[in-house]
């Protein structure tokens, strides 16, 4: 297979992290000499803080911190050694009082994140199979991902979605001998609940289906005794559910308690569990602080912080439910989530939020798609209701003022967030740049005279070439193969212009990126379902076609102000198609346009690189030869011109239909060898446009007779070959065969071939494209990094290649 750079999602993390930091609304350090709970103070600011964990406010209970504090007098800062050989003194305390409050014995873990690796790999065994919610905590997927090593299949479903989930139990009861439903107890961004009863329902319907909640966010404001969420629905805890709990967070302390009714399992997880038994225990004052907190827990104080804790979340409902704030999901959780879908509202909206007094939390990409940004706000006890009060007035006050900054509305996140099912309608435009957009559906509304001057000379799309591309992909039979064209010239009231490009709106393989190992578990699965894991896509440029497809004239004075309305009028094109995904493709890098898309909403991800030839003056092979590096040179001798004797090389402008079906065959081999870049195959009717068109030509490849294994001249190789308005030669598409390639060298020999073309025809510059890099930069062409801003709807698909990525193809 041809190789690409792959896109990092560290790298795209790290940019919408760095992003938020430069805003000044994440990695921030409080100030304070003592904290109380209510206040926190940042940057020299005393706020009231609206975004702990802590919802009952354990954490400032003195009981907890003076257990704490003797427990250090006592037994010191840690008592270093494995679990497995002794535990401090204070454990089998806080073991019984945990199992006072469930009724079963419990495992205690360090946290809830180590709990998952010691707990998951051996609750789970190599005959089962496991289904993660999309908005499963990441600590149990990041667990999950040492079941992939072991061959067990782990699947995930749209968030509680209980038609996929019962879907893909089906699909797992036939080779699976236990299922396992992996969910939250209560999710931590949105504060929406598993549907418990639902699944305790469908667990009558499939046997094989166990459950496994992380219900860290549940705990303590929920349930008898504080035991969560999950128990406050379930009442007793049947033999197919496990429980993981925190001793952290609401329950004042720190550590992890797992809830396991099946004994067996139980020990079996105790005696080898990952962490369990090679990590470090709970330190002395964690433990003593996690046995005060149980005392509370199994006292009738526990009821008391949670009706007071309740009457805060219902005080803070009622003053929500007045305003049009849009609030994603209100029950009655502790954790809030007012929508902004734009990180740049989020920003400037907690900004003012800070400067007002209020502490509320970012809620960010990778936590939420990063069209579902928002404000993360949660209520504990040491908020008072005058400071909930004021926080809601001064959200009414900053969210309008945040939505008129960043050109955001109401409606744009009521889409956003799939609350408003209505058609997209075009709002009232406020464009006083004097910026005027023409906006047309074929190329031939645009001037050609114009469009050629501004984007010539790149790829396929002068405009004789987006003309063959329309043609070519327009009422085609196959709907992978059918696309919309969608272009925009913007220029000032002088008709000066200031930016134009295109766009075109089709099917996208959700993989088409992704790593080889990823499509090939997808293209298995799409032998039965050949549109699984696909999405429609409205992207820059098609995918016929690669290089600067946004023209951009940066010296205009309202350069930033065209972007900013290209983007407006594509947002609109956007939700009136009801795309899947958003794409900017094939931009240099660029600090200034990073920030633009960013703000609006975007992720940027790095794009294949391309590589171009483009000087092309040398007069002879000679000459050419020693244009190249030493390395290459030797390369070059070795590889590439020992082989060109064993080749007839023909160049034709047309070809007849037998021919035509000869190279048809190279390409599908090419294509169906080829994962790194996994788009649909393309229709011979394509290829069968090219032959009546003018700027198509191919470079035939064939195999002498004294080499075939045939006996006879024999057709291994051809090149597709666009010319763009004689200057831009551009090798579109590559067909081989197999049997010969590595004997005869045929890719690296075409590429060859190509170049020699180029330089008779008098071409100034070769488009050689994405892919395979490596060798055409041996062959003289330079390299170039390119990257994409996207913007999906929601990351199930990107999360769900995640999980595929290191999972063995069964």
């Amino acid at each position: 297979m041809a190789k690409i750079k792959h896109n990092n999602f560290i790298d795209t993390v790290d940019e919408v992290f760095a992003g938020a930091k430069k805003e000044g609304v994440l990695h921030l350090y409080a100030e304070d000499e003592y904290l109380n709970g209510r206040t926190i103070t940042i940057k020299g600011k005393k706020m009231f803080h609206f975004g702990t964990t802590g919802y009952l406010g354990l954490e400032q209970d003195s009981r907890l911190k003076e257990a704490a504090i003797l427990a250090i007098q006592k037994y010191g800062t840690q008592f270093p050694l494995s679990k497995s050989y002794i535990s401090n003194p204070l454990y089998a305390e806080l073991e019984y009082k945990i199992e006072l409050m469930y009724g079963i014995p419990p495992i205690i873990a360090k946290n809830s994140t180590l709990g998952h690796i010691a707990v998951i790999p051996t609750a789970v065994r190599d005959e089962d199979g496991v289904i993660l919610d999309h908005q499963v905590h990441w600590s149990v997927q990041n667990a999950c991902q040492l079941l992939k090593l072991r061959g067990i299949p782990v699947e995930m479903i749209r968030h509680s979605n209980m038609d996929m989930l019962e879907y893909q139990i089906n699909k797992l009861s036939s080779k699976c001998k236990r299922i396992w439903y992996m969910a939250d107890g209560v999710y931590s961004m949105f504060g929406d609940f598993a549907p418990v009863a639902e699944l305790m329902e469908l667990s009558k319907k499939y046997p094989q289906l166990y459950l496994y909640f992380d219900d860290v966010h549940g705990m303590s404001w929920q349930g008898k005794n504080g035991t969560g969420y999950v128990l406050s629905v379930l009442k007793e805890l049947p033999h197919n559910v496990m429980i993981m709990a925190t001793l952290s967070k609401t329950f004042g302390a720190s550590g992890a308690a797992l809830i396991c009714s099946d004994q067996k399992l139980r020990e079996k997880i105790k005696n080898f569990g990952g962490p369990l038994t090679f990590s470090a225990q709970l330190e002395p004052a964690s433990v003593a602080a996690a046995i005060a907190a149980a005392d509370i827990h199994l006292s009738t104080e526990i009821e008391v912080l949670q009706a007071e804790l309740a009457g805060k979340i219902g005080y803070f409902n009622d003053l929500l439910s007045k305003t049009s704030l849009p609030i994603i999901v209100q029950n009655n959780s502790p954790v809030f989530f007012l929508g902004t879908a734009m990180p740049l509202t989020t920003y400037k909206l907690v900004q003012s939020l800070f400067q007002e007094g209020f502490f509320v939390n970012p809620a960010i990409y990778p936590a939420v798609p990063v069209k579902n940004t928002g404000i993360r706000i949660t209520l504990s006890r040491h908020n008072q209701k005058e400071e909930i009060k004021e926080l809601v007035e001064a959200i009414e006050k900053f969210f309008p003022l945040a939505l008129e900054e960043t050109a955001n509305s109401l409606y744009k996140i009521n889409r956003a967030f799939g609350r408003d099912k209505t058609i997209y309608v075009q709002e009232k435009q406020t464009n006083n740049s004097g910026l005027k957009v023409q906006y047309e559906k074929s190329i031939t509304k645009i001037n050609k005279t114009i469009w050629n001057e501004i984007l010539v000379k790149q790829s396929t799309f002068d405009w004789e070439g987006m003309k063959f591309l329309e043609d070519a992909f327009s009422n085609n039979n196959s709907t992978e193969n059918d696309w919309d064209f969608y272009y925009f010239v913007i220029k000032d009231d002088l008709d000066k212009l200031v930016l134009a490009t295109f766009f075109t709106f089709g099917l996208w393989k959700d993989d088409m990126l992704a790593p080889e190992s990823i499509s090939l578990q997808l293209e298995e699965t799409r032998k039965q379902d050949p549109l699984y894991l696909t999405s429609t896509v409205l992207a820059m440029g098609c995918l016929f076609t690669e290089g600067n497809h946004c023209y951009r004239n940066e010296s205009h004075p309202l350069a930033k102000e065209a972007m900013e309305v290209l983007l407006e009028q594509v947002d609109i094109l956007y939700n009136t198609l009801d795309a899947n995904l958003l794409v900017f493709r094939d931009f240099d890098q660029s600090l200034e346009l990073d920030t633009v898309f960013h703000n609006h909403g975007f992720l940027k991800i790095s794009m294949p690189e391309t590589a171009k030839i483009q000087k092309l003056e040398w007069e002879s092979t000679e000459e050419f030869i020693n244009s190249l590096s030493s390395r290459s040179r030797r390369h070059f001798h070795e590889e590439v011109l020992p082989f060109e004797k064993s080749f007839d090389i023909v160049i034709k402008d047309k070809l007849n239909a037998d021919e035509m079906e000869q190279c048809y065959k190279l390409y599908k081999n090419v294509k169906n060898n080829n994962l790194s870049i996994n788009t649909f195959t393309y229709p011979i009717e394509i290829f069968n446009k090219m032959i009546n068109h003018p700027n198509w030509e191919f470079i035939l490849l064939y195999l002498s007779s004294n080499e075939s294994e045939e006996n006879k001249q024999q057709l291994v190789g051809v090149m597709f070959c666009y010319n763009n308005s004689n200057f831009t030669y551009v090798p579109a598409l590559i067909g081989m065969d197999y049997t010969y390639s590595l004997k005869f060298q045929i890719y690296r020999q075409l590429l060859y071939q190509t170049i020699k073309r180029a330089r008779t025809a008098n071409f100034k510059k070769i488009d050689f494209g994405f892919s395979a890099t490596f060798e055409k930069k041996k062959l003289g062409a330079m390299v170039y990094p390119k990257i994409a801003y996207i913007q999906a709807r929601d990351n199930f698909s990107m999360e769900l290649m995640g999980m595929l990525q290191n999972e063995t193809l069964r």
